[in-house]
């Protein structure tokens, strides 16, 4: 391990100002680390404004059928909707220091998506909230002032908080290379610390006060992986890969320069917040939308369990859910009453304990409909890893390399590995997909897996 000598930086701002910003800090970061952003209030005002002066610029002060008081709630209804779909869009979220993406188009798409959808809403209803030449008008105005206010504040963080403090870990040469590099990009960061393998990598981020941490090679990442990496994480370093022709077959699509050499960012093991929530409120909305004809279903599985199996109708067990807390988790009872006399066992095909005239729920997977409930509750999600047995996740998580990963989310009523796999797939083979579906987690593919599994039940593939 190297280190670079460290450089004395200037206070960022006048000393009233620190003064100011030291006073104001910790209840600041507070509520900073519950979801508020300045950037909140700024965007609204340079929405509301935007509308204001277009309406102007085209109307001068006589605007057209409307009174004033109702042009400007139109206008405030405006910009807290184009402030939601921003926020779903992951505008608000804290930005890496190293290797960010321009600003504009990802300002403009998010804004194209809500001023296209108002369109809609004002072109098939009779609210009105504004001419509609007016919108096309603030996706310009609004894109330019949306974006300038994010490098303004890139600017003044950057000037805050110095540059990014760089670590670097791989071959020595490799090593010799980047730091030139960085030499010769100085405003981009400073590289404070060298290594050539991740063995005390963790001591050397907490002495040298990393911020960001380069792997130069995929051999590197390997001795990282799942740990420290995960560690390092949780800590906060944001981490990149750097992309050479071998990693490249793999189709990366997110490739960033950082002084002028190629990396991937390392997707962290949770989804942003915005993208959390964003997958919770689908869930209720979804859940809300169907319950016209799943109340029925689950009424009519109630009666036939009930007529089959018995008393018993729903078996409840202990499955691992986020972060590795424990729920539990309800199931229509397809089994005899003890089928686990002798402890856990892992269902087959043609287990003998399922009761045969319940064999084709289990087929259609419609044992699993009371965890819908657990889904209401909020400790599971439709789609997402599937919750396993502690017993069983414990055997799993000593014998297969990162298997604690797929408990970051909230587990599924479905997922990737239920709609690609089989039921009896290995282990290690599901938790594939699963680690797939982290990472590339999209509305769109929650949708793509649902409607996948309607296909599956229908065609009891299992």
């Amino acid at each position: 391990m190297s280190e670079r000598p460290r450089q004395q930086l200037p206070r960022a701002f006048p000393s009233f100002i620190e003064t100011v910003i030291h006073l104001f800090s910790r209840p600041l970061n507070a509520i900073w680390k519950h979801g508020f952003r300045f950037l909140f209030i700024f965007d609204f005002f340079a929405l509301f404004f935007s509308l204001v002066a277009i309406n102007l610029i085209r109307f001068g002060r006589h605007w057209p059928n409307y009174s004033l008081g109702h042009h400007l709630i139109g206008f405030s209804l405006v910009s807290i909707f184009l402030l939601l779909i921003n926020y779903f869009a992951g505008l608000y979220e804290r930005e890496s220091r190293l290797g960010n993406s321009p600003w504009l188009p990802r300002v403009s798409l998010a804004l194209a998506v809500g001023v296209g959808t108002i369109a809609v809403i004002t072109l098939f209803t009779d609210y009105y909230f504004m001419p509609r030449v007016n919108l096309v008008l603030l996706l310009l105005l609004g894109s330019l002032a949306l974006t300038s206010s994010r490098y303004l504040s890139r600017a003044l963080t950057s000037r805050r908080q110095g540059p990014a403090r760089v670590g670097i870990v791989g071959p020595q040469e490799g090593i010799r290379t980047a730091c030139s590099q960085f030499e010769s990009n100085e405003p981009l960061g400073e590289v404070v610390a060298t290594t050539l393998d991740t063995s005390n990598i963790i001591d050397i981020v907490r002495s040298h006060f990393i911020t960001d941490l380069l792997f130069l090679d995929i051999q590197t990442f390997n001795t990282a992986y799942p740990e420290p990496l995960g560690e390092l994480e949780e800590l906060g370093i944001v981490l990149h890969q750097r992309v050479s022709a071998q990693e490249t077959l793999l189709g990366l699509r997110s490739i960033h320069q950082i002084a002028g050499m190629p990396f991937t960012r390392l997707r962290s093991h949770n989804l942003a917040n915005h993208q959390r929530r964003l997958k919770r409120l689908f869930d209720l909305l979804l859940l809300l939308t169907v319950s016209p004809i799943v109340i029925p279903i689950v009424i009519f599985f109630f009666i036939y369990v009930r007529i089959v199996a018995g008393s018993a109708i729903l078996y409840q067990q202990q499955r691992v859910g986020e972060k590795g807390e424990t729920f539990t988790v309800f199931k229509f009872r397809t089994m005899k009453l003890d089928a686990e006399d002798d402890g856990p066992q892992t269902a087959t095909l043609a287990d003998p304990r399922i009761i045969p005239s319940m064999s084709w729920m289990r087929s259609m997977r419609a044992d699993e409909i009371p965890q819908l409930w657990n889904v209401i509750k909020g400790e599971m999600s439709l789609v997402g890893p599937r919750p396993e047995r502690p017993e069983m996740a414990k055997g799993f998580q000593a014998d297969i390399p990162g298997y604690q990963r797929r408990t970051e989310l909230p587990p599924g009523l479905t997922g990737l590995a239920q709609v690609h796999g089989r039921y009896d797939s290995a282990p290690e083979h599901k938790l594939g997909y699963d680690l797939q579906y982290l990472v590339n987690w999209s509305l769109i593919l929650d949708i793509q897996i649902l409607l996948r599994t309607v296909w599956v039940v229908l065609s009891r593939r299992v």
